[in-house]
């Protein structure tokens, strides 16, 4: 859906103790340690509490996401076609804060912006039934290749608008936006689970924007400004207009 991600986050420099048990892991999978440790680092570290989260985001190979030696490392990663995979951070705050109020076992979850697949897989892990939009048929393919090589075809993966959201699988529990819109696309709201619905958002101009999280009662919706963010423009009917330079 987006031509890339990214974020802005400052805080506390990451500490590291050659002593600590992570290190000691005797692991046949020679990548467990280096996901053990990035959930120590940079989830724990950070205010990442919720142990469904941490423990997905220790299981899922993120590797297989990205052709990258820096997999596990707090950074963005560059993907095909100027796309980006955003930090692991980033990753476990949205899926922290767009929790269903029924738990992820069995809820309804709608991405905009595939990517490299890796968000979708974390939803996945956690037992979440998840349709995610990507605008760059590419990009989708490729994310879709990345799925199934790492065990999660259940993943169901579709190209278009995702400013328009899917309306086939609606309502949904939880809506996760990784690019930025000038607002609250409409079509999103609509599609939430009236019953406790919640979308995560990133909301504001070009330069800046803030994380959101819009929960829907009925025909209510409460917004709630999180954090400061910077990610890519969210290209569509209901967000920006797509430059072409």
């Amino acid at each position: 859906m987006t031509r890339g991600r990214g974020w802005r986050w400052l805080g506390r420099g990451l500490s590291h103790d050659a002593s600590d048990p992570v290190d000691q892991t005797d692991d046949t999978d020679p990548t467990a340690k280096a996901r053990a440790r990035m959930v120590r680092d940079q989830l724990e570290h950070r205010g990442i509490r919720d142990p469904e989260v941490l423990n997905a985001m220790r299981r899922v190979p993120r590797h297989r996401f990205v052709d990258s030696a820096w997999a596990y490392d707090d950074r963005a990663l560059p993907l095909s076609h100027g796309q980006t995979i955003s930090q692991p951070f980033v990753v476990a705050l949205m899926t922290q804060m767009a929790r269903p109020t029924g738990g992820w076992h069995g809820a309804r979850v709608l991405e905009i912006g595939t990517g490299s697949g890796y968000q979708a897989a974390v939803l996945a892990e956690l037992g979440a039934s998840v349709v995610s939009v990507e605008r760059d048929p590419t990009l989708s393919a490729s994310a879709r290749k990345h799925l199934d090589e790492a065990g999660y075809e259940t993943v169901l993966t579709e190209v278009g608008d995702g400013t328009i959201g899917w309306p086939p699988g609606a309502p949904y529990d939880a809506i996760l936006v990784t690019a930025a819109g000038p607002s609250i696309p409409a079509p999103l709201r609509e599609q939430l689970q009236p019953d406790g619905g919640r979308m995560v958002i990133p909301v504001g101009d070009r330069e800046g924007q803030w994380l959101t999280v819009v929960e829907r009662h009925d025909d209510t919706w409460s917004e709630e400004r999180m954090e400061p963010v910077v990610f890519v423009p969210l290209i569509g009917e209901h967000g920006y207009e797509e430059r072409r330079d």
